[in-house]
């Protein structure tokens, strides 16, 4: 069964066709997502995340159209992302930026947390406890940074708490758009064993990855997509997809 089907998506920035007409299907596994710079990948997953309206097809969730919802409905439904950037609050702590992970799940009223401040404070403890777990499985380093400002810490610890806020409200679908940029070989091979563990404490998360390093998507990837111009011209194992003719023209050139 898949988690999320795009149907014949596609977007225009006047008369740029940035992404035409992609179908796109995943289910439980990791997909990859590839092509030359500015061939839509991250144009395709601001659609898929309501942060662009396409301008043709649909967007499907578990069957769903969520193609005409904004990011903050999309992300409460069972999406959620990374940048290419990162998009932390630098002056809050790593808790506090890992407890905003879970705003879309809040319970609490806000008139509970004038007049039942023991609400509020229960679903924050709870909050707390999720995000430790979360940073435990997925990196244990992170714990001892749980008090410190995110403005302290190595590109890599940043990156690793931007995927831990994304993943604190287990979501169904999580898009990253390229983890590993601006990270060195040995820190990109951390980032690889991290992002495995993922899919391994017994949840059922599927994974979309943007990545320009080729050893990242062949090591994490079940399946590979390719984008040009817009276009989807290949889809299948990595080996499959690296050996493609459209691909290497794509990449190299004709």
């Amino acid at each position: 069964m898949s988690v999320l089907k795009t149907e014949k998506v596609g977007i225009n920035f006047g008369g740029l066709k940035a992404v035409d007409s992609v179908d796109l299907e995943i289910g439980d596994e990791v997909l990859g997502l590839i092509g030359p710079n500015g061939s839509g990948k991250t144009t395709l997953l601001n659609i898929i995340s309501g942060i662009y309206r396409a301008s043709s097809g649909k967007v499907l969730l578990n069957d769903e159209d969520i193609t005409s919802l904004g990011p903050n409905q999309v992300r409460s439904k069972g999406i959620a992302r990374t940048f290419q950037t990162n998009r932390l609050c630098l002056n809050l702590s790593v808790i506090d930026n890992m407890l905003l992970g879970l705003y879309c799940q809040q319970k609490t009223k806000w008139w509970q947390t004038v007049f039942r401040p023991s609400v509020s404070l229960q679903e924050i403890h709870e909050g707390i406890s999720r995000c430790y777990e979360v940073m435990s499985y997925f990196n244990p380093g992170l714990v001892s940074h749980a008090y410190e400002l995110i403005s302290t810490l190595p590109l890599i610890d940043r990156r690793r708490i931007e995927i831990a806020r994304a993943i604190v409200g287990n979501p169904d679908l999580l898009l990253l758009d390229e983890p590993t940029a601006g990270l060195n070989t040995e820190e990109t091979h951390q980032m690889i064993n991290d992002i495995g563990k993922i899919r391994t404490q017994g949840n059922k998360m599927s994974i979309i990855i943007i990545e320009h390093d080729m050893s990242v998507i062949s090591k994490i990837s079940n399946r590979v997509v390719c984008l040009n111009a817009g276009k989807k011209i290949a889809e299948g194992t990595f080996s499959e997809v690296s050996q493609n003719e459209k691909v290497c023209t794509a990449y190299l050139g004709g």
